[in-house]
């Protein structure tokens, strides 16, 4: 800081310097009694030393002119705080200086007018009285530098010539060196003294703009701020904090946070894990941030987040705690509904293939730890299909959620039953060292669902095959388990169904039939034994065709008409999947191109396909041969190919789509989490799987909530909505009111081959399907 500047002739920098000038002179004020004190305490002892040397009258002038100089600036120095203008400012500043010119010329008085009357022993007490003083001043006159400077001089000389007269100049150099070196201290005093104002006024600053944040952040936000002290009681408690514990402020002030928030449970010491954590950190005073915190608000469960810091003032003392909560119940439910549908399966919320994985894994460990057995059992249900082809899903379904319901009365603490997909059950064992106990427990599934059912007026039956492997025996891994058991099931299937197969490994007549099919499956592009249906895709406004989706049938000559559901999972298996998806692409692009230019196809790919390095190239070669414009080419993948590699699989669609073709995700919410897929990949558009159709057309409200929330995520990241799976006009008209874009199922039409899809582009197509 310039010396300048500390002296009061620049204000140099960017501080306010009329409000730092202020608070030197409220500095200076509060000394003012002080300086007033030590000079007439000092003048005391001149007179005494003078007294009967000097006529008393001229001491009593000089020290009455002494003790008034300060009386009068003592007044004035405590009537600047109601001083505001600037003008009135400066007055009271010039008059300050003449004060303190008067106060330093009067202490030449004694070396003047004093010192010659009185022994030289006298004239040096004064010197040294003098000089006390000019040391003194820098205390004193920290705030005004400029006048202490001009004070010191004064006195400096008036100490020093006199000396120099009496041809003293040791004494008369000492005084003047003495009188430099205060000139010096008074500055680099008095710079130090405005640093630290500066200092105040940076740190004041912040203070307020902290203050103002704060409130801005209560007024604007969702969120609020608490503040306990030391003995964990509320204090300094905002309205939005207290609108939170559903009181006022006043009501909640001093009370004790933990009684607050435990409610009822606060007597008995019940509390939830949570709050115990809540009551740990604090009482080992921890920091803590994003703490999940349950809690009772007069017998509400609430859930809040909360984060805080332990608060210690100047010396370092614990003064309580300070924070942020919010309160995040909505969210938390939201985050619990994700997690149940990624591990739960929602028609009949039996644990779904995920949950199941996870806990045979665990099974597997136990045994292997404990040296015991564990078992993995399939069930399929016999002539299942029949009902749905003749029934219609809907009542499918319906059976289903029966059935599950009979299989859990049927689980012990030792199983855990789930649905695998279809009507494909699996059960879990965790100990399985009794095989009575195995081979009891299967001949109760079977016994249990071979029972009629009541359906909408139907009485149907259905029966229940079983199979079951035995691990580590059967297989050391979940995959070789599951796949075992998979086999034995099949076993249990080819001699009727109805019966239990536990898995041995004498099955390969079993793996030589499969065998056989994927012999035939291999062969069969080059027998050009398959074929492509296709369904059509509605808009939910116009009912006008949008795409059509490709959909793979395989007539075998050997085998015969194979289902999908068959050929399809051997297919994977053996990543013969991969050029018949090929074929699938190049086949559906060249009929695609004898369609209108407004209608898209869509064809699925399997994650096989996209972890091909060449995939990219065989959409490029399809396009070409076939001369289809990228953007009528819909490309549709399930949420299972997030569960391998799923940045090659993110790679490849995102070649696809700088094509400028689309990418779909079909059977939504199905059986995996993929919302974070969702924001990485750019999805056109997301097909609602038509469990939830039929559950929004059954009243369900879970249904209804999914379909809402899918549409709305869909809107807000620019992608479309299909619903799948719709087979009357009510669902249709309930689609439409939902908010879907799309609409695919029966009442729009089945698969079909080729030439019946270009005919339905005939003028007489839509009068046709209204009749």
């Amino acid at each position: 800081m310039p010396t300048s500047t500390v002296l009061g002739f620049s204000d140099k920098g960017q501080s306010d310097w009329s409000r730092l000038r202020g608070l030197e002179d409220r500095d200076l004020g509060r000394l003012t009694f002080h300086r007033a004190y030590v000079h007439a305490l000092v003048g005391l002892f001149v007179v005494q030393i003078y007294i009967g040397l000097i006529s008393a009258v001229g001491l009593g002038i000089w020290f009455a002119a002494l003790v008034g100089t300060q009386l009068y600036s003592m007044w004035m120095d405590r009537s600047a705080k109601n001083i505001h203008s600037k003008a009135a400012k400066a007055a009271k500043s010039r008059i300050h200086s003449g004060l303190t010119i008067a106060t330093a010329l009067l202490w030449l008085v004694p070396f003047v007018a004093f010192a010659p009357y009185g022994p030289k022993e006298s004239a040096v007490t004064i010197m040294v009285i003098v000089l006390l003083l000019m040391a003194a001043r820098v205390y004193f006159y920290t705030t005004t530098p400029f006048n202490m400077m001009i004070v010191t001089v004064l006195n400096g000389i008036g100490a020093a010539v006199p000396f120099a007269l009496m041809g003293d100049l040791v004494i008369s150099g000492g005084v003047i060196l003495f009188t430099i070196c205060t000139m010096l201290g008074a500055v680099e005093v008095g710079r130090s003294h405005m640093s630290a104002r500066i200092a105040e006024s940076v740190i004041a600053e912040k203070e307020e703009v902290v203050s103002l944040l704060l409130r801005e952040f209560e007024e604007n936000e969702a969120d609020w701020l608490w503040e306990i002290d030391t003995r964990r009681r509320l204090q300094s408690v905002s309205p939005r904090f207290a609108f939170a514990l559903n009181s006022s402020d006043a009501e909640v002030e001093g009370k004790p946070l933990l009684a607050l928030i435990a409610g009822d449970k606060w007597e008995s010491g019940d509390f939830p894990r949570s709050l115990h954590e809540l009551a740990e950190k604090l009482r080992n005073r921890e920091n803590f941030a994003n703490l999940f915190v349950q809690v009772s608000i007069k017998g509400v469960e609430r859930w809040w987040e909360l984060s805080g810091t332990p608060i210690r003032d100047e010396r370092g003392k614990f003064t309580g705690f300070r924070g942020v909560g919010s309160d995040v119940t909505e969210q938390r439910h939201s985050s619990e509904k994700i997690e149940y549908l990624a591990r739960y399966d929602t028609l009949t919320s039996l644990p779904n293939r995920l949950m199941l994985t996870e806990a045979l894994g665990d099974a597997l460990e136990y045994a292997h730890h404990w040296r015991t057995r564990c078992a993995m059992m399939m069930i399929d249900l016999d002539r299942f299909k029949a009902v749905n082809d003749s029934l219609g899903h809907m009542t499918g379904d319906k059976l289903l959620a029966q059935v599950s319901a009979r299989l859990q009365t049927l689980m012990g603490d030792n199983a855990i039953i789930g649905r695998l997909g279809g009507d494909e059950f699996a059960v879990v064992i965790r100990d399985a060292s009794d095989l009575n106990y195995l081979r009891s427990l299967a001949q109760r599934v079977i016994s249990s669902l071979s029972e009629p059912y009541q359906v909408d007026n139907h009485t149907l039956y259905v029966g229940a095959s079983v199979g079951s492997a035995i691990g580590p025996r059967d297989g050391k891994t979940v995959e070789e388990l599951m796949r075992n058991a998979d086999l034995a099931l099949y076993r249990a299937k080819d001699t009727g169904g109805g019966s239990h197969y536990r898995f041995e490994p004498n099955l390969h007549a079993f793996a030589e039939e499969r065998r056989k099919l994927e012999v035939s499956l291999r062969n069969a592009l080059g027998r050009d034994e398959f074929i492509l249906h296709y369904q059509p895709v509605v808009d939910a406004r116009t009912e006008s065709i949008v795409s059509f989706e490709a959909l793979v049938r395989w007539n075998s000559s050997e085998h015969g008409f194979v289902s999908p559901g068959k050929f399809i999972p051997l297919a994977e298996d053996t990543r013969l999947i991969v050029p018949i998806g090929k074929w699938v692409l190049r086949q559906a692009c060249f009929e695609a191109r004898k369609w209108p230019e407004h209608v898209k196809v869509n064809v699925n790919v399997s994650p096989e396909q996209l972890l091909e390095p060449n995939f990219h190239q065989e959409v490029i070669d399809a396009l070409s041969a076939s001369g289809l414009r990228p953007e009528r080419l819909e490309i549709e993948v399930t949420e299972s190919i997030f569960l391998r590699d799923a940045s090659i699989a993110r790679n490849a669609l995102e070649q696809a789509m700088a094509l400028g073709c689309s990418v779909a995700l079909d059977d939504f919410g199905t059986g995996y989490s993929s919302l974070g897929y969702l924001r990485k990949l750019r999805f056109s558009t997301i097909k609602v799987d038509r469990t939830f159709v039929e559950g929004a057309s059954q009243g369900s409200n879970e249904s209804f909530a999914i379909i809402n929330a899918v549409v709305a995520m869909a809107k807000s990241l620019d992608m479309t909505t299909t619903a799948e799976g719709v087979e009357t006009s009510e669902e249709a008209e309930l689609i439409r009111n939902l908010g879907c874009d799309k609409i695919q199922g029966y009442y729009f039409g089945r698969p079909m081959p080729a030439d019946d899809a270009k005919r339905l582009f005939d003028d007489n197509w839509t009068r046709m399907k209204r009749a």
